[in-house]
């Protein structure tokens, strides 16, 4: 029997240098708990060799989701951190993870607080995002309402979506809310996992005092050129709120901004 507590998991797709670099920050910072790291390769065109981690090389690019179940599947470990390949966890930071969530018999997910590189503290967390708070944020002028934050918190705190650049998933999560959708292709599988973790009445647990840092967007951006991201989302959004949801929400959006140019 494995005494393996927490599996790692790092999806990579062209980014070696980060993604060794993220295995280096885990291994210099001495976790207690016992892990093991499994990095699924989406097809890259440099092949990753190190001895620290378990590596699967797909063929092609199957996604973040189904790359991600991949590593969930070949998990040796009960609790799951599903790591960007940007980014670098700080001392202390995984066993703080995995000591907060056993403390918790209600968490389905534990998200640490992510810096920036310059140290600065990065938004991560979101609520969800309705059409009633989508109609509040670009026509009743609520501002901020969807808008990705960071709280300000010190202490553990209960939020809606935090995103899966560091994502704790407990034993009890997996077995009651199962894996990630493969429907995703990439973008919105966070807000659905944490979505489907509320319906299960489980918890998403914030915790600043465990610190990642992101190099945010260094794996997205090899996919599409930085003017063109947000026709990534466009079939995610459709799977997520729904095709009538999609319109509707973005109706609010468009239908905003003609508005206000039209006032000007």
């Amino acid at each position: 029997m494995s005494n393996i507590e927490l599996s790692i998991i790092i999806v990579n797709y062209n980014t070696k240098n980060f993604t060794l670099a993220a295995v280096k920050s885990i291994v210099d910072s001495k976790p207690k708990t016992k892990y093991e790291i499994i990095i699924i390769d989406n097809g890259s065109s440099e092949i990753i060799k190190t001895r620290k981690a378990k590596v699967v090389l797909n063929k092609n690019n199957v996604g973040f989701t189904k790359a991600n179940n991949q590593g969930i599947r070949l998990a040796k470990g009960g609790y799951i951190l599903l790591l960007n390949s940007d980014t670098e966890v700080t001392k202390g930071a995984i066993d703080l993870l995995v000591e907060f969530a056993k403390s918790r018999p209600d968490a389905g997910v534990v998200a640490p607080k992510l810096l920036n590189p310059d140290g600065s503290v990065q938004p991560s967390i979101f609520r969800f995002p309705t059409i009633i708070r989508a109609a509040r944020q670009y026509w009743v002028g609520k501002k901020g309402i969807l808008d990705k934050f960071a709280p300000t918190t010190k202490r553990p705190k209960i939020v809606e979506v935090a995103v899966m650049a560091a994502f704790l998933i407990t034993p009890k999560a997996v077995k009651k809310v199962g894996t990630l959708d493969e429907r995703y292709f990439m973008y919105f599988e966070d807000f659905d996992y944490c979505r489907r973790i509320e319906l299960s009445s489980l918890k998403v647990y914030y915790l600043p005092a465990a610190k990642v840092y992101h190099y945010h967007g260094a794996s997205g951006m090899k996919l599409a050129d930085e003017a063109n991201q947000w026709r990534r989302l466009i079939p995610s959004s459709k799977i997520y709120h729904g095709l009538l949801g999609h319109h509707f929400f973005n109706f609010f959006i468009w239908s905003s901004q003609k508005f206000t140019k039209y006032l000007r």
